[in-house]
């Protein structure tokens, strides 16, 4: 199952992917004679993905066809504006490490935190921050968590995720670069987390390390790499964190870049995975009032 946030009057709401176009949550449940939560994030606390699965797969594709809206009347919007918490990581992948002149962390991996205010969706735009004269724009693979979960064994960790989908995670280069301590700053900017357009469910990834990964600058591929290469898989992140913490539904681990590209004005940003819905951002300065 794939599911997305799609702007509609009045605001946003969840719905699920259909072959031709997307079925606003609200409609699915009246169609199943259910009455479910309209946002995303919602629908992940009260763990109803099942139930919204159950209820797509009554349906006959007739039903299914005429509840849609057709893809090309579709805005997207973040999958959610609100997760609990965003895990980053960084360096994640040896010659992304190398391309920086740092040493890959080989024991535990190097994680930071974003605030939900970076947050922005597909065809929203990236913001330059007055601040800052190099930013680098980062495609990742984005887990969200479908389960609250606390010291989860590797093996077990993926029975705890909800679905994967693409990232991307901007870095005021410059200014991570003046003292490493300003990591935070550095990656806490309005508009320096994208993320969506499609939450793809695990039954809908064969297999998980072999995906591909790729930051993409003005339609041209900058970097990839398949997940299978990342020192610390998505199990690893998932385990080790909640080690640390208890994770909840919503939560986001975003599982480090296979390369980072600069940014700049006009320029359209984009991370690419293979067998999912690109996501897309145009590049655009501040306006300094």
């Amino acid at each position: 199952m794939r599911l997305a946030s799609i702007r509609r009057e009045g605001g946003e709401g969840a719905a699920v992917v259909v072959s031709g176009g997307l079925i606003p949550v609200p409609k699915l449940g009246r169609a199943s004679g259910r009455r479910y939560p309209e946002s995303l994030d919602a629908l992940l606390a009260q763990g109803l993905l099942g139930e919204l699965r159950a209820a797509l797969e009554s349906l006959t594709p007739q039903d299914r066809q005429k509840l849609a809206v057709p893809f090309e009347r579709v805005e997207y919007a973040p999958l959610y504006r609100r997760p609990p918490k965003i895990w980053g990581i960084g360096l994640n992948y040896v010659e992304h490490a190398g391309d920086l002149g740092e040493r890959a962390p080989a024991e535990e991996p190097a994680s930071f935190m974003k605030p939900y205010t970076t947050i922005i969706g597909p065809g929203e735009a990236i913001r330059l921050p007055e601040q800052s004269e190099r930013v680098t724009a980062e495609a990742e693979l984005g887990v969200v968590i479908g389960r609250e979960c606390r010291n989860v064994a590797e093996e077990e960790a993926l029975e705890y995720v909800a679905g994967f989908t693409c990232v991307l995670d901007m870095t005021a280069e410059d200014i991570l670069q003046r003292n490493p301590r300003y990591l935070t700053r550095s990656k806490s900017f309005d508009t320096f987390f994208s993320f969506g357009p499609h939450l793809v469910t695990p039954d809908e990834v064969e297999s998980l390390g072999d995906l591909e990964v790729a930051t993409v600058i003005n339609g041209r591929v900058h970097r990839r790499n398949a997940v299978a290469n990342m020192t610390f898989s998505p199990r690893a992140l998932i385990s080790f964190h909640s080690r640390g913490m208890t994770l909840l539904p919503g939560d986001i681990i975003s599982t480090g870049t296979p390369g980072a590209a600069v940014i700049r004005e006009g320029d359209v940003a984009g991370c690419e995975i293979s067998g999912f819905e690109p996501l897309v951002n145009p590049v655009e300065r501040q306006e300094v009032l």
